[in-house]
């Protein structure tokens, strides 16, 4: 089953752009977009974004968008960064 997290971030040096975090049969792989019109392309994950990929994780446990399980594995991903 796939899982897609998505949250926008302000920087000052590079300006407004959309992460998106992907985990797919075992695999999370990172995007960056800056802007409608462009491209999906790879993105290097700060310490934030790791931070904020599992607060949003831990954010849909509750609400049964996300299974226990699904979270551990997020869980296991980040911790083997």
């Amino acid at each position: 089953m796939s899982m897609e997290f998505g949250w926008w971030v302000r920087d000052p040096e590079a300006g407004k752009y959309q992460v998106k975090a992907i985990v797919h049969g075992g695999n999370l792989t990172w995007f960056r977009k800056q802007g409608h019109f462009t491209s999906w392309e790879v993105h290097g994950p700060s310490e934030e974004d790791w931070s904020r990929l599992i607060s949003e994780a831990e954010r849909r446990v509750p609400r049964r968008l996300l299974s226990p399980k699904q979270f551990d594995e997020i869980r296991r991903l980040c911790d083997g960064r």
